[in-house]
């Protein structure tokens, strides 16, 4: 079955009935840089907190597809550790979508059998934003299906910074030799230590950058860009996603 049929097949399915489509690899691991937000509300004459809000809604809808799908991790890049130089309006808006999703989603993962995971350093959040992370952490750690990863407050940049301070403070302590710093050494000191590294890397809006996302993780992803705004991305422009990701040939630097 051509490529095309297949994705209009899986993409008009009712939503309780979708299925896997045919002949598709489906990543394993897919990270996504949420973009486009403020775009999607200036085109519409409305608040950019009414386009996070817009991007919280396909958000939830984004996890559930992965899950049908059959991906295994989803990372995605929600606020970054350069989004605090936005505006005060904006930002008090974006820490109050914060608290009302970080209730909302432990519905909507437990309802997928999906465990919710932050990376990021979330001690500069205030506290009860700091206790609803916690608490959407605990409430779907027993699930076993698709880890759903937020990174928050999150720089690729800050998480090495971090990680070279872990290794630093074992070095001190005699449990760490430079000799023995690998590639490993390194991941397992990551706020994704114990992750899989991203097979598939999709940007929306059309921005041509990784923006200080997972730089140490994203070494042999495969990147997609979509010109689509993050609050219409939807089950189509996943698929044409995967479908690109199909055609690509990974050599990991082999040939």
């Amino acid at each position: 079955m051509p490529a095309f049929f297949r994705l209009q097949r899986f993409c008009f399915q009712r939503e309780d009935a979708m299925e896997k489509p045919e002949d598709l690899i489906i990543p394993k691991s897919i990270a996504i840089i949420l973009d486009g937000n403020g775009r999607w509300a200036q085109k519409r004459n409305l608040p950019r907190a009414m386009g996070h809000k817009a991007g919280c809604e396909t958000l939830e809808q984004t996890v559930e597809d992965c899950v049908r799908l059959g991906v295994e991790c989803l990372t995605v890049y929600a606020f970054s550790t350069e989004n605090w130089k936005r505006s005060a309006l904006e930002v008090g808006a974006l820490m109050r979508l914060l608290r009302f999703y970080m209730v909302k989603l432990i519905d909507v993962a437990n309802r997928n059998n999906v465990k919710a995971l932050m990376i990021g350093d979330k001690s500069r959040f205030e506290k009860d934003i700091i206790e609803g992370i916690n608490r959407l952490e605990q409430a779907t750690a027993g699930n076993t299906g698709m880890k759903f990863v937020f990174a928050i407050n999150y720089g690729g940049r800050d998480e090495l910074r971090r990680a070279f301070g872990r290794m630093l403070c074992q070095m001190k302590e005699n449990k760490l030799s430079p000799e023995e710093i690998s590639e490993d050494v390194i991941s397992s000191c990551l706020d994704t230590a114990g992750l899989p590294d991203p097979d598939l890397l999709i940007r929306t809006s059309g921005e041509l950058r990784i923006s200080n996302f997972l730089l140490w993780q994203i070494a042999y992803s495969e990147i997609y860009i979509t010109d689509t705004l993050w609050p219409d991305f939807n089950r189509e422009e996943l698929l044409k996603a995967v479908e690109s990701y199909n055609h690509r040939e990974r050599r990991f630097g082999g040939r």
